[in-house]
């Protein structure tokens, strides 16, 4: 009697060889897969197609209507502000009629807009007093207490303030007689000059002191 016993048990181990390599295999696809390494042209949850993470959706690459970057907006509010304020070129400069007053000598400084456009002043203006060669005749005026505003002048309008000192002849203050005084506006660098005739100023002593007042619209008081 043959025996069939042997190839059986070949069939058999044969049969689990091939069902083993069957489970390797299968081993092997799991694992690739949980490591998150996607396949070319495919991107898995939670990665990102462009750098910088987050899906790239319509929503993500279209930029939002009417938005601009801060700085450029705030570059645009400087701007508008500087256009704002008048220039000294934009200036005409005048010293009023003097107005005395408890043996104070008081002078309407005041500023006219010359331009095209209107523009704004703010603040005190500078003054200083000079002989004929240029030269400073005494301390500049000091800043008298108030509260500036902001005086908007259209073509031809204009502001003042007032310069004010006490009364050489009742002081007793050292004097000088300028030939002009330098105005400067509001915020500016270049003067204005304007021919002084009121004659004598305090330029030394104890009561030499001088002073304007912030700008206000018109032309005096």
């Amino acid at each position: 009697m043959a025996d069939t016993s042997r190839p059986v048990r070949r069939a058999a181990l044969f049969a689990s060889g091939v069902a083993l390599l069957g489970l390797l295999s299968a081993c092997g696809s799991e694992s690739a897969t949980s490591s998150g390494t996607p396949e070319p042209g495919t991107a898995t949850p939670g990665s990102s197609a462009e750098p910088g993470g987050g899906s790239a959706t319509p929503d993500d690459t279209t930029p939002t209507a009417g938005a601009a970057p801060s700085d450029t907006a705030g570059s645009g509010s400087a701007s508008a502000r500087s256009d704002g304020r008048c220039h000294t070129s934009e200036l005409r400069a005048a010293v009023g009629r003097v107005d005395p007053g408890a043996g104070q000598r008081n002078f309407p400084v005041v500023l006219t807009n010359t331009s095209e456009r209107t523009c704004t002043v703010y603040g005190y203006p500078g003054a200083a007093f000079v002989d004929a060669a240029g030269k400073h005749l005494g301390p500049d005026p000091g800043r008298a207490p108030g509260s500036p505003e902001t005086v908007t002048l259209t073509p031809g309008r204009s502001a003042w303030a007032g310069l004010s000192f006490s009364s050489p002849q009742i002081s007793g203050a050292r004097t000088a007689t300028p030939a002009a005084l330098l105005v400067t506006p509001p915020d500016e660098r270049e003067p204005l000059k304007v021919k002084w005739t009121a004659g004598e100023v305090p330029v030394g002593g104890n009561a030499s002191s001088v002073s304007v007042t912030a700008l206000e619209a018109g032309t005096g008081p």
